[in-house]
């Protein structure tokens, strides 16, 4: 159960942090297109035109601060598990171990990077560049898919094998979309992109959490490993080849439902957005009422003429 509820906190915290981006990039491109770049974050507007006051300030920045948390909490939990022992899959080998302090090291880093990015927005101690933020960040993504393709690879268990394979690959999708957003900055379908990602992210971490610890959501002919003497639960085996490859299939079938829900949350978001700010269009025909006008005022000048003249 604690691995479950462990699952679906880190689901929200993707899940959210994604729609946020999502609405506050789609917003910006639609407000101000001409002057659109990326930004590593975007804080709440403040409904005042006063002098902020510091309960505003802290309200303004209120998502980097969850995120923040979130990350400790995940810290803490990914350092404590590393402790303990797994006797059903890896036995008292330091493999567990091992893998648990890089995942941990990973969020250690991004814990590091979003510190970095409020000192940056909050004070002038340490003016971080967006292009410079974007660069660390694919360093740390690409890092996250290094640890979880490695942990795939030692996975006696088929489905935390293949969960991981595809968590590995959506992180590699978030480090290349964060590496074009460090050299092209106005490339508005890579920062949507880098937004839908961490939605896919979220998603598949909650499908992981019920695919390997939910018994109504296991594929049929997979099981949980349990340790009956220290009731320790372990992950979820198949026992036999066919039941492995069709808990695979369901497995991508499942991907690209959740690949498909995230174009949908996409359009929708888009949607929404453009009915509520309004799309502001530029392009050459805006041109022509400009020139009739112009044509126009020196029709009426050159009346004035003639009736000046005559």
């Amino acid at each position: 159960m604690a691995a479950v509820i462990y699952h679906i906190f880190s689901s929200s915290a993707l899940v959210s942090l994604g729609l946020y981006h999502l609405i506050c990039t789609t917003r910006n491109q639609l407000r101000f297109p001409r002057d659109y770049f990326a930004k590593p974050y975007h804080p709440l507007p403040l409904s005042s035109s006063t002098p902020p006051s510091s309960c505003q300030r802290f309200s303004r920045h209120l998502q980097l601060y969850l995120l923040i948390l979130c990350l400790l909490v995940a810290f803490v939990h990914q350092t404590l598990i590393s402790a303990d022992s797994d006797p059903l899959l890896k036995g008292h080998t330091p493999v567990h171990k091992f893998s648990s302090l890089q995942a941990a090291g990973v969020l250690f880093l991004f814990l590091l990077l979003s510190l970095a990015l409020l000192l940056s927005e909050t004070t002038s101690l340490l003016p971080l560049p967006p292009d410079l933020f974007f660069g660390v960040a694919a360093a740390l993504f690409f890092l996250q898919y290094s640890v979880s393709s490695s942990s795939a690879s030692l996975q006696f268990s088929d489905l935390q094998a293949k969960c991981d394979s595809v968590s590995a690959r959506i992180s590699a999708l978030s480090s290349v979309l964060c590496l074009v957003l460090a050299c092209h900055p106005r490339l508005f379908v890579a920062d949507v992109g880098l937004g839908a990602s961490l939605c896919l992210q979220g998603l598949w971490v909650l499908q992981t959490g019920l695919s390997l610890y939910v018994d109504a959501f296991i594929p049929e002919g997979c099981h949980k490993l349990l340790d009956v003497v220290s009731g320790v639960e372990g992950s979820t085996k198949c026992d036999l080849d066919d039941s492995k490859f069709r808990a695979v299939a369901i497995l991508d079938l499942v991907f690209v439902v959740h690949v498909l829900f995230v174009l949908l949350i996409l359009m929708v978001t888009y949607a929404a957005v453009a009915k509520t700010v309004g799309i502001r269009r530029f392009g050459s025909y805006e041109a022509l009422p400009t020139v009739a006008a112009a044509a126009d005022s020196n029709h009426i000048q050159m009346k004035a003429m003639t009736g000046t003249q005559a």
